[in-house]
């Protein structure tokens, strides 16, 4: 009988330990755009007077979904998601009236996320990259897309540009996780993945870590394409960001050895910047568009 309560004992102490974890890694995700219900989505953009499409397309077996608003002749701004996330973290840029007059605005459900796929997690950024080309496809303007990426967002929308750089006109980096000596794997992350311990996280959670353990080995293995990136690129960075360190920044400067460089950090900004500072995002977006007029897809950037 001894026996059998030590073991509970010890049963109980795991649990603890897991469920503890459980609250951290909750804590320290990259972003809590989670989801908002299509009555809100609604309400939103009727009250804006703002068409809103909803489109699906198929690649590779997994279904993908994206929303766009705006003029489809204009040229192309699209916008990816942190982990976790939704297309609709990005919902008051695709209703900004300022941005609509000179752009196709588009957001993406990352593979794994909201429509696309959801629950069945992506771990190579390749393939992220990848199953979200169908929409630069889809371009219809005579210029390249500019990719925006929040958080883990930002090595997704940057293999992009290393893949496929005829599509892409220009990168905007928001709190992006880049560098990968900075990715660091925490104590509970591992036993989060775990069948046994896995059903007491949110799936979307699962989905999350699912793709963030291994970001480490993804981002060594971009190491040498970040040459091949000479698009202009901007970097928006916190230095109070406790979730992504600001030293991706400094990698950025260090790795982006062939592209024209804008860095932005700002002294007291966190890693929320899309929800708390949206105004450098726009910005930066109308001022990558206005150098794209100046020289459109196929002009050699100076």
């Amino acid at each position: 009988m001894i026996k059998i309560f030590k073991r509970m004992g010890k049963l109980t102490m795991i649990l603890s330990f897991v469920l503890m974890g459980t609250v951290l890694f909750v804590s320290n995700c990259t972003s809590f755009d989670f989801e908002m219900n299509q009555e809100k989505v609604d309400a939103h953009f009727a009250s804006r007077g703002i068409t809103a499409r909803s489109e699906t397309y198929h690649h590779e077996g997994r279904e993908m979904h994206y929303v766009s608003t705006g003029d489809q002749s204009k040229p192309m701004v699209l916008f990816v998601h942190g982990s976790p996330g939704s297309w609709d973290a990005f919902i008051n840029f695709m209703s900004n009236g300022r941005l609509l007059e000179y752009a196709h605005v588009v957001s993406v459900d990352r593979p794994g996320f909201g429509k696309s796929g959801r629950d069945i997690a992506e771990r190579s950024i390749k393939r992220q990259a990848a199953d979200i080309k169908p929409i630069l496809d889809a371009n219809t303007s005579s210029q390249g897309a500019i990719l925006v990426g929040h958080s883990l967002g930002g090595p997704v929308i940057a293999q992009m540009a290393m893949d496929y750089p005829d599509q892409v006109a220009g990168l905007i980096l928001v709190a992006p996780s880049i560098d990968p000596e900075l990715e660091k794997t925490k104590w509970y992350q591992i036993p989060a993945d775990w069948m046994l311990f896995s059903w007491m996280v949110p799936k979307v959670l699962v989905t999350t870590n699912r793709e963030i353990l291994p970001l480490k080995a993804e981002l060594e293995r971009m190491m040498p394409q970040w040459k091949d990136i000479r698009v202009p690129v901007t970097v928006i960075q916190g230095e109070k960001d406790k979730l992504v360190p600001a030293a991706n920044a400094d990698f950025a400067r260090k790795a982006l050895v062939n592209a024209p460089l804008t860095m932005v950090r700002i002294e007291n900004m966190n890693h929320f910047v899309p929800w708390t500072h949206p105004a450098l995002i726009e910005k930066a977006i109308l001022d990558h568009l206005n150098a794209e007029k100046e020289a459109p897809l196929g002009k050699e950037q100076p």
